[in-house]
């Protein structure tokens, strides 16, 4: 496996806020050190829906060495402004790339569920309502496949003109993207659980023998016991509607960070072995998900995050922080 990496989120906005909050640049700065130091990762992935967020992240993740996978998360917007905001990250791109750095450009991250007008809903809410309702999905799949098809073979020749190196595109199996046009083929469902192990091995193979370099760019699971079985599934917190917080946990949860641990590890070894070009770890922190005193709001149970966050916006190492630093020493000292 060529690339061992993380991702880093810069805030994805949601009902007026975004999951990153408060920024404080040297914060972010530290944070990529720790990625590279401690972890010993190669890349990092930075996602968001701010672009000057993005691409401030981006040259520090570059000033460090890093390979930067920058990455438009959006959420909200229709096709023309997701259009815009892929061009614009584009240009930022590609002025980070001539600094020297090792830039893939990914144009745009699940963008069936996250652009309005793509599937069915007026907002993420009522397309996530879909994930539960097959019939209605099933219908509605189709239209979805084309408007993604049609943006992404607009969007890549454009990309194309202002950004110089390798270009991605975040993909869901919903979307069955065209990877004709594509240097990297990438998907965010590198999620192994209940409903796909048995098959999982077989279509990860089929998935590394297309032509392309396979990036799984997207893959972990929770901090509570069992949540490797769901890892696929959504988080079991619910939000306010109105601030985008957290707002309740699923009761009875319990902590298990060995579990998490384990569940990583295990799928970077199946990435390893059939051949996985780059995979990364979902995710270093979700600040959205801060841990309390309160075992009934202690978010940190559905956070994906290898780190734990404290409530003045501080982190702390889990079981899969140290298990992955552990990982990347050893893997660092085979390169050697």
């Amino acid at each position: 496996m060529r690339v061992f990496g993380m991702n880093y989120d810069t805030g994805f906005v949601s009902a007026g806020s975004t999951t990153h909050e408060p920024w404080d640049p040297e914060a972010v700065r530290r944070d990529l050190r720790v990625i590279r130091d401690e972890l010993r990762c190669d890349a990092v992935r930075i996602t968001g829906g701010v672009q000057d967020r993005l691409e401030l992240a981006a040259r520090y993740a570059a000033e460090l060495g890093l390979e930067v996978w920058y990455c438009p998360f959006t959420n909200g917007l229709d096709r023309d402004g997701l259009m815009a905001f892929v061009l614009d990250g584009a240009e930022r791109a590609e002025r980070i790339r001539r600094t020297g750095a090792s830039v893939v450009y990914l144009t745009g991250s699940e963008i069936a569920m996250f652009t309005d007008g793509f599937l069915p809903g007026r907002d993420l809410a009522e397309r996530m309502a879909l994930l539960t309702d097959p019939m209605r999905l099933r219908e509605a799949v189709p239209r979805a496949r084309d408007a993604v098809r049609d943006f992404l073979a607009e969007a890549v020749p454009a990309v194309r003109q202002r950004f110089g190196g390798p270009v991605a595109y975040a993909s869901i199996p919903l979307e069955a993207v065209d990877w004709t046009a594509f240097d990297i083929i990438a998907s965010d469902a590198g999620y192994r659980d209940a409903s796909n192990a048995a098959a999982f091995p077989q279509s990860l193979a089929a998935a590394t023998r297309q032509g392309k370099p396979y990036a799984a760019t997207e893959f972990g699971c929770c901090t509570f016991r069992g949540a490797g079985e769901v890892a696929g599934s959504a988080e079991p917190v619910t939000y306010d509607h109105g601030t985008g917080h957290a707002e309740q946990l699923t009761p009875g949860l319990e902590r298990d960070e060995e579990g998490q641990a384990r569940y990583i590890l295990d799928l970077l070894r199946d990435y390893e072995a059939c051949g996985v070009d780059a995979a990364f770890v979902y995710t270093f922190a979700n600040r959205h998900l801060p841990t309390t005193d309160d075992p009934e709001r202690d978010f940190d149970l559905a956070a994906r995050g290898i780190v734990r966050v404290l409530p003045d916006g501080s982190w702390t190492p889990k079981a899969a922080f140290h298990a992955l630093a552990e990982y990347g020493r050893t893997r660092a000292g085979q390169a050697a």
